[in-house]
């Protein structure tokens, strides 16, 4: 924290560095591009899928851990090419790495909608 930035201050400065970061993932990132748009089908989608709050929130949660396990893999990749271009066992296990959460992500999120899905209509 920079000195100075307590409080109030603190707070308008962490929301305003977060909405940059928001902004830096949506013009550079197509993958977060992607998800958003799926989310924004989804997400009200959830409110007719989902019979009481409990079923929302895992209908919502999934969409929103997409999202935020893809802005820390774009990090993790911004991260990793700031550093050098050239290959590095390294640098690409970390990519590797970060991918592989951005698909268990999915993963949860596909599982959890069809479970629901299935529950809504066919059981």
């Amino acid at each position: 924290m920079k000195p100075g930035h307590t409080g109030w201050q603190h707070l308008v400065h962490s929301t305003r560095y977060s909405l940059k970061g928001l902004r830096a993932a949506f013009r550079n990132e197509a993958a977060f591009r992607q998800e958003l748009g799926v989310c924004v089908v989804l997400l009200p989608l959830a409110w007719w899928v989902g019979q009481g709050p409990v079923e929302w929130i895992l209908l919502a949660g999934s969409c929103l851990l997409v999202l935020i396990v893809e802005l820390l893999n774009s990090a993790i990749e911004n991260v990793v090419d700031r550093i050098g271009t050239e290959r590095h066992e390294l640098s690409g296990r970390a990519k590797d790495i970060g991918s592989a959460a951005v698909m268990l992500s999915l993963f949860f999120a596909g599982l959890t909608w069809g479970l629901l899905v299935w529950q809504k209509f066919l059981s």
